[in-house]
C-alpha cells in the first residue's frame, strides 16, 4: 500500500561527490537557469515502496506532489525559499505522528540522532490540512536551514538535495523519533538519559549529516528494490 504523504524532487544532489556506483537510470527533463541538464532518476515509486515496507503506509491515500493543494502549499514555498533543495517528502508514519504530539525537538541521545543536530525544527501552529501558502511560509520558517521539521500533531517533513537523500533522512528520523519515545518511557521509570555533549554532537554531525552521506546511505535500499523487482519500477 502507498503511504499517506508526498514526495517531490530529483535524484541527483547539487554538490559533486566521488561515487563509484552512480545510478544510470536518468532522464533529462530540460535545462536549469544556468544551462545545466535537469535530470531526474526514474525512481518515483521507490520511496513509497521503501516507506510501505517499513510500515509507514496508512490505507491507499498518497500522492506524488505537487498534485494536490496541501502538497503544493507546503512544497512550493520550500523550493522557493531553499533553492538547493531538490526533494521534499512528508509521510504520516506512526513514530513520527506519536512524537510530533509533544511539539518539541529531539534530544541528542544517540549517534543517529546527531544527523539532525541543529538541523531540525518544530512547527507548532497546527491548523489541520495545509491549504494556503501563508501557512506554507510559516512551515518554511520553522524548517530554517535544516533538513527536517516536526509538524506538531501531524508528522514529519524532510528535505534534501536529492530524492535519495530526503528518503533516507526520513527513514532515519522516524527511527530516531521511535528511539526518543522509548528512551522517554524508560526515563519515566527512573532511568537517567545521558545527552551527548555539544562539542561531540557538532563534530559528529559534520561527519554523518551531509547531503552525500544521506545519498550514499539510501543506495542499499535502491539496490534492494532493483533486486526484488528486477528493476520493474524503472520502466
Amino acid at each position: 500500500m502507498i503511504p499517506t504523504g508526498e514526495i517531490t524532487g530529483t535524484s541527483e544532489p547539487n554538490k559533486t561527490a566521488t561515487r563509484t556506483n552512480t545510478p544510470t537510470q536518468l532522464q533529462v527533463l530540460g535545462k536549469t537557469k544556468d544551462g545545466r541538464d535537469l535530470k531526474v532518476r526514474r525512481i518515483w515509486p521507490l520511496p513509497f515502496v521503501c516507506f510501505a515496507d517499513r510500515g509507514f503506509d496508512e490505507g491507499v491515500a498518497g500522492h506524488i506532489s505537487p498534485i494536490n493543494a496541501p502538497a503544493f502549499a507546503i512544497h512550493s514555498e520550500i523550493h522557493k525559499a531553499r533553492p538547493e533543495v531538490n526533494a521534499t517528502c512528508h509521510i504520516h508514519s506512526v513514530a513520527g505522528k506519536a512524537f510530533s504530539c509533544f511539539g518539541r525537538e529531539l534530544e541528542m541521545i544517540t549517534q543517529d540522532a546527531l544527523r539532525f543536530y541543529k538541523s531540525h525544527g518544530v512547527y507548532r501552529d497546527f491548523k489541520g490540512v495545509v491549504l494556503d501558502q501563508d501557512e506554507g511560509q510559516r512551515i518554511v520558517a520553522a524548517l530554517g536551514q535544516g533538513k527536517a521539521v516536526i509538524l506538531q500533531n501531524h508528522g514529519l517533513l524532510m528535505v534534501g538535495e536529492s530524492v535519495d537523500e530526503a528518503t533516507f533522512w526520513f527513514i532515519s528520523l522516524d527511527k530516531t523519533c521511535q528511539t526518543q519515545l522509548l528512551a522517554d518511557a524508560a526515563a519515566a521509570a527512573g532511568y537517567k538519559k545521558i545527552v551527548i555533549d555539544e562539542q561531540e554532537a557538532a563534530y559528529a554531525a559534520m561527519r554523518i549529516g551531509g547531503p552525500e552521506k544521506g545519498w550514499l546511505a539510501f543506495q542499499p535500499y535502491y539496490a534492494e528494490q532493483v533486486a526484488e523487482t528486477r528493476g520493474e519500477f524503472l520502466q
